[in-house]
Protein backbone atom coordinates (compact mmCIF):
# COMPACT_ATOMS: atom_id res chain seq x y z
CA UNK A 1 0.00 0.00 0.00
CA UNK A 2 1.72 3.17 -1.18
CA UNK A 3 1.10 6.45 0.54
CA UNK A 4 2.54 10.31 -0.03
CA UNK A 5 4.42 12.30 2.57
CA UNK A 6 3.31 15.73 1.58
CA UNK A 7 4.90 17.30 4.72
CA UNK A 8 7.60 17.91 5.77
CA UNK A 9 9.02 16.39 2.56
CA UNK A 10 6.90 17.20 -0.14
CA UNK A 11 5.30 14.85 -2.24
CA UNK A 12 7.31 11.87 -1.97
CA UNK A 13 6.01 8.26 -1.87
CA UNK A 14 6.17 5.84 1.06
CA UNK A 15 4.42 3.02 2.61
CA UNK A 16 3.53 2.54 6.08
CA UNK A 17 6.34 0.55 6.93
CA UNK A 18 8.71 3.02 5.80
CA UNK A 19 7.10 6.16 7.36
CA UNK A 20 5.97 4.61 10.52
CA UNK A 21 9.62 3.35 11.85
CA UNK A 22 12.55 4.85 13.98
CA UNK A 23 9.95 7.77 16.09
CA UNK A 24 12.03 6.75 19.34
CA UNK A 25 9.68 8.05 21.80
CA UNK A 26 10.88 6.33 24.66
CA UNK A 27 14.32 8.54 24.32
CA UNK A 28 12.29 11.54 25.08
CA UNK A 29 10.16 10.42 28.07
CA UNK A 30 10.23 12.71 30.93
CA UNK A 31 11.68 11.63 33.99
CA UNK A 32 8.71 10.90 35.99
CA UNK A 33 6.29 9.34 33.03
CA UNK A 34 6.39 7.63 29.56
CA UNK A 35 6.11 9.71 26.37
CA UNK A 36 2.33 9.60 25.63
CA UNK A 37 0.41 9.62 21.76
CA UNK A 38 -2.99 9.78 21.06
CA UNK A 39 -3.25 7.43 17.63
CA UNK A 40 -7.82 8.27 16.82
CA UNK A 41 -9.73 8.02 13.83
CA UNK A 42 -12.42 10.99 12.93
CA UNK A 43 -14.73 11.47 9.90
CA UNK A 44 -14.21 15.16 8.26
CA UNK A 45 -17.25 16.32 10.77
CA UNK A 46 -15.17 15.31 13.52
CA UNK A 47 -17.29 11.91 14.15
CA UNK A 48 -14.84 9.25 15.75
CA UNK A 49 -17.15 6.35 15.23
CA UNK A 50 -20.35 5.31 13.72
CA UNK A 51 -22.98 3.25 15.52
CA UNK A 52 -19.85 3.29 18.32
CA UNK A 53 -16.98 1.60 16.39
CA UNK A 54 -14.58 2.80 14.17
CA UNK A 55 -14.58 0.30 11.28
CA UNK A 56 -16.58 2.20 9.19
CA UNK A 57 -14.37 5.09 8.88
CA UNK A 58 -11.43 2.73 9.26
CA UNK A 59 -9.59 1.84 5.78
CA UNK A 60 -7.04 -1.37 5.26
CA UNK A 61 -3.71 1.54 5.12
CA UNK A 62 -5.38 2.84 8.21
CA UNK A 63 -5.32 -0.29 10.16
CA UNK A 64 -1.90 -1.24 8.68
CA UNK A 65 -0.60 2.34 9.80
CA UNK A 66 -2.37 1.72 13.38
CA UNK A 67 -0.57 -1.51 14.39
CA UNK A 68 3.08 -0.15 12.50
CA UNK A 69 2.13 2.67 14.84
CA UNK A 70 1.90 -0.20 17.85
CA UNK A 71 5.67 -1.44 17.39
CA UNK A 72 6.85 2.62 18.22
CA UNK A 73 5.38 2.07 21.65
CA UNK A 74 6.31 0.04 25.07
CA UNK A 75 2.86 -0.05 25.65
CA UNK A 76 -0.50 0.46 24.21
CA UNK A 77 -3.72 2.22 26.35
CA UNK A 78 -7.32 1.23 26.25
CA UNK A 79 -10.49 2.44 27.71
CA UNK A 80 -12.26 -0.41 29.04
CA UNK A 81 -15.48 0.86 26.94
CA UNK A 82 -13.06 0.36 23.44
CA UNK A 83 -11.96 -2.78 24.44
CA UNK A 84 -15.40 -4.11 25.00
CA UNK A 85 -16.86 -2.52 21.93
CA UNK A 86 -14.00 -3.03 19.42
CA UNK A 87 -13.07 -6.82 21.44
CA UNK A 88 -9.40 -6.27 21.54
CA UNK A 89 -6.82 -9.40 20.67
CA UNK A 90 -3.17 -9.63 21.62
CA UNK A 91 -1.08 -6.44 20.85
CA UNK A 92 1.43 -7.41 18.11
CA UNK A 93 -0.26 -9.16 15.30
CA UNK A 94 2.51 -10.86 14.00
CA UNK A 95 6.18 -11.71 13.86
CA UNK A 96 6.98 -9.40 11.29
CA UNK A 97 5.32 -6.58 13.51
CA UNK A 98 7.49 -8.47 16.89
CA UNK A 99 10.62 -8.26 15.06
CA UNK A 100 10.10 -4.53 13.98
CA UNK A 101 9.84 -3.75 18.50
CA UNK A 102 13.31 -5.47 18.33
CA UNK A 103 14.73 -3.18 15.85
CA UNK A 104 13.12 -0.06 17.40
CA UNK A 105 14.18 -0.51 20.85
CA UNK A 106 10.98 -0.85 22.74
CA UNK A 107 9.55 -4.20 24.83
CA UNK A 108 9.58 -7.29 22.31
CA UNK A 109 6.18 -8.03 23.62
CA UNK A 110 3.65 -4.75 24.23
CA UNK A 111 2.26 -4.26 27.54
CA UNK A 112 -1.48 -3.82 27.24
CA UNK A 113 -2.95 -1.10 29.20
CA UNK A 114 -6.72 -1.22 30.27
CA UNK A 115 -8.14 2.14 32.18
CA UNK A 116 -11.24 0.54 33.84
CA UNK A 117 -12.43 2.50 36.71
CA UNK A 118 -15.25 -0.37 37.56
CA UNK A 119 -13.54 -3.49 36.05
CA UNK A 120 -16.32 -4.08 34.38
CA UNK A 121 -14.88 -5.98 31.81
CA UNK A 122 -15.87 -9.41 29.75
CA UNK A 123 -13.58 -11.87 30.89
CA UNK A 124 -14.02 -13.42 27.05
CA UNK A 125 -12.04 -10.69 25.04
CA UNK A 126 -9.59 -12.58 23.33
CA UNK A 127 -6.96 -9.67 24.94
CA UNK A 128 -7.48 -11.40 27.80
CA UNK A 129 -7.68 -15.01 26.87
CA UNK A 130 -4.34 -14.80 25.25
CA UNK A 131 -1.46 -16.70 27.57
CA UNK A 132 1.38 -14.40 25.64
CA UNK A 133 -0.46 -11.52 26.56
CA UNK A 134 0.91 -9.02 29.71
CA UNK A 135 -2.06 -6.54 30.40
CA UNK A 136 -2.07 -4.14 33.35
CA UNK A 137 -5.48 -2.93 34.49
CA UNK A 138 -5.55 0.87 36.23
CA UNK A 139 -8.83 0.70 38.30
CA UNK A 140 -10.52 2.17 41.30
CA UNK A 141 -12.03 -1.71 42.06
CA UNK A 142 -10.15 -3.65 44.26
CA UNK A 143 -11.31 -6.57 42.40
CA UNK A 144 -9.95 -9.10 40.58
CA UNK A 145 -11.10 -10.51 37.02
CA UNK A 146 -11.75 -14.33 36.85
CA UNK A 147 -11.15 -16.86 34.28
CA UNK A 148 -8.38 -14.90 32.08
CA UNK A 149 -5.68 -16.37 30.80
CA UNK A 150 -3.46 -13.12 30.16
CA UNK A 151 -0.53 -12.49 32.66
CA UNK A 152 -2.78 -9.29 34.35
CA UNK A 153 -1.51 -7.18 36.99
CA UNK A 154 -3.24 -4.05 38.56
CA UNK A 155 -2.29 -0.67 39.66
CA UNK A 156 -5.37 0.88 41.91
CA UNK A 157 -6.15 4.32 42.13
CA UNK A 158 -8.51 4.72 45.42
CA UNK A 159 -11.25 6.91 45.53
CA UNK A 160 -11.15 9.08 41.92
CA UNK A 161 -9.44 7.27 39.31
CA UNK A 162 -6.53 9.95 39.02
CA UNK A 163 -4.72 8.84 35.93
CA UNK A 164 -1.17 11.54 37.01
CA UNK A 165 0.16 8.82 39.62
CA UNK A 166 -0.83 5.50 38.22
CA UNK A 167 0.59 7.20 34.46
CA UNK A 168 3.89 7.62 36.40
CA UNK A 169 3.45 3.72 37.89
CA UNK A 170 3.99 2.66 34.63
CA UNK A 171 7.10 3.91 34.47
CA UNK A 172 8.33 3.45 37.94
CA UNK A 173 6.98 -0.04 38.12
CA UNK A 174 7.33 -1.97 34.88
CA UNK A 175 10.38 0.60 32.98
CA UNK A 176 7.35 1.99 30.10
CA UNK A 177 9.11 5.06 28.44
CA UNK A 178 6.23 5.30 25.27
CA UNK A 179 2.52 4.85 25.72
CA UNK A 180 0.58 5.14 22.84
CA UNK A 181 -3.46 5.81 23.86
CA UNK A 182 -5.66 4.27 21.41
CA UNK A 183 -8.90 5.75 23.15
CA UNK A 184 -12.05 6.05 23.55
CA UNK A 185 -12.85 9.33 23.84
CA UNK A 186 -13.44 9.29 27.81
CA UNK A 187 -9.54 8.17 28.11
CA UNK A 188 -8.57 10.73 25.91
CA UNK A 189 -10.60 13.41 28.54
CA UNK A 190 -8.75 12.10 31.36
CA UNK A 191 -5.43 12.49 29.88
CA UNK A 192 -5.21 15.61 28.13
CA UNK A 193 -6.23 18.45 30.89
CA UNK A 194 -3.32 17.05 32.94
CA UNK A 195 -0.09 17.39 30.85
CA UNK A 196 -0.23 13.40 29.53
CA UNK A 197 -0.54 13.65 26.00
CA UNK A 198 2.62 14.83 24.13
CA UNK A 199 1.30 14.05 20.48
CA UNK A 200 -1.55 12.85 18.34
CA UNK A 201 -2.18 10.75 15.31
CA UNK A 202 -5.40 11.76 13.51
CA UNK A 203 -6.52 9.71 10.14
CA UNK A 204 -9.02 11.86 8.87
CA UNK A 205 -11.22 9.50 6.82
CA UNK A 206 -13.01 10.86 3.75
CA UNK A 207 -16.39 10.65 5.27
CA UNK A 208 -19.55 12.53 6.84
CA UNK A 209 -21.49 11.11 9.45
CA UNK A 210 -23.62 13.34 11.02
CA UNK A 211 -25.50 12.98 14.37
CA UNK A 212 -25.36 15.66 17.28
CA UNK A 213 -24.90 12.63 20.15
CA UNK A 214 -21.82 10.97 18.48
CA UNK A 215 -18.61 10.63 19.55
CA UNK A 216 -16.00 13.08 18.90
CA UNK A 217 -12.21 12.17 19.80
CA UNK A 218 -12.51 13.61 23.42
CA UNK A 219 -16.13 13.20 25.35
CA UNK A 220 -16.78 15.35 28.39
CA UNK A 221 -16.59 18.67 29.23
CA UNK A 222 -15.07 21.53 27.38
CA UNK A 223 -11.31 21.72 28.17
CA UNK A 224 -10.05 24.64 30.54
CA UNK A 225 -8.72 26.12 27.52
CA UNK A 226 -7.51 25.30 23.66
CA UNK A 227 -4.96 22.76 23.19
CA UNK A 228 -2.77 24.39 20.40
CA UNK A 229 -1.32 21.49 17.83
CA UNK A 230 1.93 21.86 15.89
CA UNK A 231 1.53 20.04 12.49
CA UNK A 232 5.09 17.79 12.32
CA UNK A 233 3.64 15.80 9.26
CA UNK A 234 1.00 14.64 6.71
CA UNK A 235 0.65 11.41 4.86
CA UNK A 236 -2.17 10.58 1.96
CA UNK A 237 -3.64 7.51 0.57
CA UNK A 238 -5.80 9.07 -2.33
CA UNK A 239 -8.40 10.53 -0.10
CA UNK A 240 -7.49 10.34 3.91
CA UNK A 241 -5.39 12.28 5.68
CA UNK A 242 -2.70 10.58 7.88
CA UNK A 243 -1.47 13.27 10.25
CA UNK A 244 0.74 13.93 13.39
CA UNK A 245 0.79 17.00 15.77
CA UNK A 246 2.50 17.86 18.78
CA UNK A 247 0.70 19.38 21.77
CA UNK A 248 1.71 23.03 22.46
CA UNK A 249 3.08 23.28 26.21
Amino acid sequence: MRLERLHPDGHADTTPTEAIGGLRFHERAPAERPYLALNMVSTADGKAAVEGRTRAISSDIDRDIFHQLRTQFDAVMVGAGTVRTERYGPITKTPELREKRRHEGVREEALAVIVSGSLNLPEDVPLLQDRDSQVVILTQSEGELEGVKAQVSYLRSPGTLDMRPLVEQLRSEYGVRSVLCEGGPTLNASLIPYGLVDELFLTLAPSIAGGANALTIVAGMPLPELRGLQLLSVLRAEDELFLRYALRR
